[in-house]
């Protein structure tokens, strides 16, 4: 039974998501209501760290360039 204070719904899963489910819970008895959650809040941090990376990443490119397309460093190479 449902406790919370939002209206609870019913889904039709497979019977091998269901197991996928019960397999990556946390405790016993923890709910698919708080398995489902814990997912969709792992998703959405993986979401963000992805971002940011890629945001750090844009940002480090023209530096990176700066560093490493260089005459000095060409010359390097010659002697």
């Amino acid at each position: 039974m449902y406790n919370g204070e939002e209206e609870a719904t019913t889904i039709q899963l497979k019977k091998s998501i269901v197991k996928e489910l019960k397999s990556i819970r946390r405790y016993p008895r923890e709910t698919y209501n708080e398995t489902i959650s814990n997912l969709i809040k792992m998703a959405k941090e993986s979401k963000n760290t992805t971002q940011y990376d890629e945001f750090i990443h844009k940002i480090q490119q023209a530096k990176m360039k700066e560093l490493w397309d260089n005459t000095e460093d060409e010359a390097w190479e010659y002697a």
